[in-house]
């Protein structure tokens, strides 16, 4: 199959295009700065010559949109909002007046669009939107703002002729350089893994292998359109996640950390607490519904994988991640 991954230069695209490549697909990266074979220029925001590469591709996959790992200014709030509609939009414009369409457009999206919550998980039909709770920071809602513009991106893109499923995606783990995976792991062997702010708090996360499968999977599934949850079965609060993350990496104690710790934490790493503290309890419903198998169901199995490949540098690539996502 032809295969279109606008925004592929990222940890999470790279994880895909190493994947189909490995199988035989024919992978076209849209990128801003092409810097190898398979990638062609755009800019996320305008119709242009990479628009040719859409018609007649089979499968495009968008994963546009600026890096979430940042301090969270009012001016990066923006930049995540503007890049992910505009590319989003255009992207549905190139898929529209294609002679040739593709039969599937696969839409990154975030579990961040569900609320905080720890009381019950949040699935597809009975999962609770975000932007309303009360005990959270007020800029928080932004972020919901942002999962929700961009999923209505594409629901109002007029793309008659195309499946499209948005892809509310958990954190990917991987044992690449600069992905969330090998930040917590830093963390850990550091001695720093323990439960941030009492460690209460649900994390969602979907194993690399699992997350590829699942792209597959959705795109080969002509009856599955609309949202659909990437994510592992399993969410577990952050104080056991860390534990098993430490007990993946055999180091025995984790040092907890404050809410302020973790407010002293995210600064030094250029990162936002919403990362840390918001309780993201996802369930992958209709995956499950649909008959999807995970290989990695539980954390503890899955952060054994990663730590293994990490120490015997198998990551199943070709070469790192670049830090963008566009």
């Amino acid at each position: 199959m032809k295969i279109v991954i606008p925004g592929g230069t990222g940890q999470v695209g790279t994880v895909l295009t190493r994947a189909l490549t490995a199988v035989g697909h024919e992978v076209v990266v849209l990128t801003r700065r092409p810097a190898g074979p398979g990638e062609v220029h755009w800019d996320g925001m305008t119709a242009g010559p990479w628009t040719g590469v859409i018609d007649g591709s089979d499968v495009v996959i968008n994963l546009a949109g600026r890096s979430v790992n940042c301090r969270y200014t009012p001016a990066r709030l923006r930049a995540m909002m503007d890049s992910r509609v505009f590319s989003t939009r255009v992207v549905g414009e190139a898929i529209g007046a294609a002679e040739h369409p593709p039969r599937v457009w696969l839409q990154m999206s975030t579990a961040t669009v569900y609320a905080h919550r720890f009381d019950a998980p949040n699935d597809e039909d009975t999962g609770v939107i975000g932007g309303a709770e009360a005990t959270v920071p007020g800029y928080w809602s932004y972020s919901v703002d942002i999962a929700r513009a961009w999923e209505r991106e594409q629901e109002q893109a007029a793309t008659p002729h195309t499946r499209k499923v948005a892809l509310r995606t958990a954190m990917v783990m991987s044992p690449d350089r600069g992905g969330v995976f090998d930040v917590l792991s830093w963390m850990a062997r550091l001695g720093l893994g323990g439960p941030v702010a009492g460690g209460a708090q649900y994390v969602s996360w979907i194993h690399d292998h699992d997350f590829v499968r699942a792209v597959e999977f959705l795109a080969d599934r002509d009856d599955l359109a609309g949202p659909v949850n990437l994510a592992a079965p399993e969410p577990l609060p952050q104080r056991a996640f860390m534990s098993a993350l430490r007990a993946a990496w055999r180091v025995p104690v984790g040092l907890p950390a404050a809410r302020w710790m973790a407010e002293v934490g995210a600064f030094v790493l250029r990162s936002d607490t919403e990362l840390l503290l918001k309780s993201r309890r996802v369930t992958p419903g209709r995956l499950l519904e649909a008959g999807f198998a995970f290989g990695y169901p539980a954390w503890p199995e899955a952060a054994g994988d990663l730590a293994r490949r990490r120490r015997d540098g198998r990551r199943d690539t070709s070469g790192p991640a670049r830090a963008s996502t566009r």
